[in-house]
């Protein structure tokens, strides 16, 4: 994935004469070992399956961990240990200060823990908003940018009264997080990294899709939460 982005972007600076580099890093995120969703795991991956699917999935994996999200659609669960530290981000901050376009984090980083003097690896899948979360916060961002496949966060989504949200502040998204309007398999994760990133600095998180993401940054559209 990382080749492909830093492909993309490298044929986009020579077509457009932008005078940039792009360079993927390999990123290893610590986590902590004794971490409780290691031994629960809460993360959905994955696509939906329906019951007939999931019925011969138990019988030939029967390791796997499948979840009834919604009636009649099941998805994988694997373990998601919250991310702690990216360890490369001392290398991620210098290149972006020498005016290189990092790109980091691939699908979360690769978890790791310490076991004495040793760095391992670790079972399981960092969620991409919160490491991205945390890296922002990291290198002192002004904003993050949360991409996903709507122009706007709802509350009430796909129900009748459903409201579209503009700007929100931290203590409202929390309060809708409470409230269980952001589901922990979509826009849960987006929510709870945005209102890390604010609390810890952030001017802003904006939430839109890819579509939609210059003109969210102007203001004139996506989700965007601040600190008051």
């Amino acid at each position: 994935m990382g080749y492909m982005i830093q492909r993309i972007a490298c044929e986009l600076f020579r077509r457009e004469r932008i005078p940039r580099s792009a360079a993927t890093v390999i990123t290893q995120v610590l986590v902590d070992a004794n971490d409780p969703d290691l031994t629960h795991p809460s993360k959905p991956i994955g696509q939906f399956y329906t019951q007939e699917e999931f019925c011969h999935i138990q019988r030939e994996r029967p390791h796997w961990l499948l979840h009834e999200i919604e009636p009649g659609r099941w998805r994988r669960m694997v373990a998601s240990p919250r991310p702690l530290r990216i360890l490369e981000e001392e290398a991620i901050a210098r290149l972006v200060e020498a005016g290189v376009v990092v790109i980091a984090c691939g699908g979360g980083g690769i978890p790791v823990a310490w076991q004495g003097d040793r760095l391992v690896g670790v079972e399981g899948v960092i969620d991409k908003d919160l490491a991205s979360s945390l890296l922002a916060r990291d290198l002192r961002a002004q904003k993050l940018i949360i991409v996903t496949s709507v122009e706007q966060a709802a509350i009430r989504f796909g129900q009748p009264g459903q409201q579209w949200l503009d700007t929100i502040t931290v203590r409202q998204a929390r309060e809708y997080l409470v409230a269980g309007e952001f589901p922990a398999g979509s826009m849960g994760p987006k929510i709870e990294a945005g209102v890390d990133f604010v609390v810890h600095g952030g001017e802003e998180c904006i939430i839109t899709s890819s579509a939609h993401v210059a003109r969210a940054v102007r203001g004139e559209t996506g989700t965007h939460i601040v600190a008051s």
